[in-house]
């Protein structure tokens, strides 16, 4: 593609035009595309006819972990928390995590993707428990909810928005709002804080993080039937700035836009981080390395001798007695076999009608209601920090005319604000048809992707191709499920949930929504499902 069509398609008309007027500063800098496990995996989904481990390739393990993942690694967690060890965590890529994942550089650690968590309240106990374990916890309030050691708080300043030519404070553009606009954000903020304290009979708050301790009561439910666009328009608020806000936050969480987006989970995005209709937003907790520090400590909890990256599992055939686990290793060059008593499938929800034999002729009918978001994320390695006017760089930095995100700063939480850092930019690619974005998005090379992200960048930092030494992108065409309308309380989603023979299942799919909160939970969620039905005694978690 001419570089005018590239950036037209991917960064909007106007902008093209304009940006190819000028003359670039400077071409690209060195750079590749990383975690491309997709080839291998795109071979086990075309792969026909039987797998089958020479018979000295075979062991045996009583739980086997189907990924690697924050789901995987959770569920890896719990269990040996609780004393159950006897398990193994199979990876298909070379790095634990998923989309959690981090790299490392010369100025430290840096994401690949999830990057904080909401501070939880107490009766989240697992994710207390575990923020516990990792020292971030100092004390609970005056309610019992925990308290965030300061050193794991967003640091400020936290947030900021580039619109025409200057950065303000914060995601939402307070700068030039009109009275409407002022109102109707106010409105919005009521009504949000009305659902964070409604309680149902069984006093479970309307939203929650997890959403397994929320209410699914019929009207909370009910929303989950309309878009979040459409539960805007239903209370009038057509504020263009309140709009984009809410939208922005739709294409944060869900990789969708506000109008693909069920109502219910817009609303989560909101409700969920607030205690009371007065109270402010939970904070957020934060390393340079993003979730990578939780993956990290997942692994490290669950015993490294038990992860196997690489290890691309195949197929799953259930027995009378359990379930037989083929994989492909060295790179897809080796079969192996583990017969396993219990399997915990926490890879993306989709791969299971590939995996599963049982499912390959007639998979459920549950699976056509997955849909899942394309994502791009690239890791500038600039010498210099970019500059610009108006509110200084933050941890979170957004272009309001842009499709993507913005970028976060790796180096912002250690408190160096000069010299070189990794800029870590996230572009989801938006389309009516998540199977025509993530065809489109695999269309492009390192080379294409560069230039649109360089080009994107340059509309608030003119210079930025100057100061980037490096820049890798990593293609994750099937990133999280998208809560579109009917998906999360549609039955779908329950179905997806349930065991299969002694297949368990765990990953934010079964959720809805992509939260490191709710794979966690789906983690320990399984494991203790497996340990039930193995007889062990534990104390529940959930």
């Amino acid at each position: 593609m001419r570089r005018r069509d590239l950036l037209h398609a991917f960064l909007g008309a106007p902008f093209a035009i304009a940006a190819c007027r000028g003359k670039r500063s400077r071409g690209l800098p060195a750079g590749q595309l990383v975690h491309r496990s997709e080839t291998l995996g795109h071979r086990i989904r075309d792969h026909r006819g039987a797998l089958e481990p020479a018979a000295d390739a075979w062991e045996t393990s009583p739980v086997v972990v189907v990924g690697g993942g924050v789901a995987g690694l959770s569920a890896a967690w719990r269990m040996q928390q609780a004393g159950a060890g006897d398990f193994v965590v199979l990876e298909l890529d070379d790095v634990l995590g998923g989309t959690a994942k981090s790299g490392q550089a010369k100025t430290g650690a840096y994401p690949w993707g999830a990057h904080y968590v909401t501070a939880p309240l107490q009766r989240n106990r697992a994710m207390v428990k575990l923020l516990g374990d990792m020292s971030v916890l100092d004390g609970v309030d005056k309610k019992g909810d925990p308290v965030i050691a300061e050193q794991y708080l967003c640091r400020d300043p936290a947030e900021r928005v580039f619109y025409y030519g200057r950065w303000y404070e914060g995601t939402y553009l307070h700068a030039g709002a009109s009275a409407i606009d002022r109102r109707q954000r106010s409105t919005f903020d009521k009504l949000v804080g009305k659902l964070a304290a409604k309680r149902d009979g069984k006093q479970r708050p309307a939203f929650s993080l997890p959403m397994a301790l929320g209410s699914d009561d019929a009207d909370i439910t009910a929303l989950d039937r309309i878009s979040m666009s459409e539960w805007l328009a239903r209370h009038k608020l057509d504020s263009p700035r309140l709009r984009w806000y809410v939208d922005y936050a739709c294409r944060d969480d869900y990789g969708l836009r506000s109008e693909h987006t069920s109502a219910w989970a817009g609303l989560l995005y909101f409700a969920s981080r607030l205690t009371d209709a007065h109270a402010d937003y939970r904070p957020v907790v934060t390393w340079p390395e993003g979730n990578g520090r939780l993956v990290n400590h997942l692994a490290g909890a669950a015993g490294r001798q038990r992860m196997r990256a690489g290890w691309a599992v195949a197929e799953l055939r259930p027995t009378a007695t359990g379930v037989d686990v083929i994989a492909l290793t060295d790179g897809g060059k080796r079969v192996r076999g583990i017969h396993a008593s219990k399997v915990i499938f926490s890879a993306p929800h989709f791969t299971a009608r590939y995996l599963i034999r049982d499912w390959r002729a007639s998979p459920p009918a549950h699976m056509k209601a997955l849909s899942y978001g394309s994502w791009i994320v690239a890791n500038l390695h600039v010498t210099a920090r970019p500059g610009g006017r108006g509110f200084p760089l933050s941890w979170d930095n957004i272009i309001y005319q842009s499709p993507a995100l913005g970028y976060v700063v790796s180096t912002h939480q250690t408190g160096l604000d000069h010299g070189s850092t990794v800029l870590t930019y996230y572009y989801p690619v938006l389309d009516e048809s998540a199977a025509k974005a993530r065809k489109l998005s695999a269309q492009l090379g390192w080379k294409e992707w560069a230039e649109i992200v360089l080009s994107d960048l340059e509309r608030a930092h003119p210079d930025i191709r100057r100061f980037t030494t490096r820049i890798d992108i990593a293609r994750y065409g099937h990133a999280m499920i998208q809560p579109r309308p009917g998906y999360v309380w549609g039955g779908s989603r329950a179905a997806a949930a349930a065991a299969y023979r002694n297949i368990h299942f765990a990953h934010s799919d079964l959720s809805g929504v992509a939260l490191f909160e709710e794979a966690f939970y789906r983690g320990v969620h399984a494991a203790e499902a497996v340990m039930t039905e193995r007889g062990r005694t534990y104390e529940s978690l959930l």
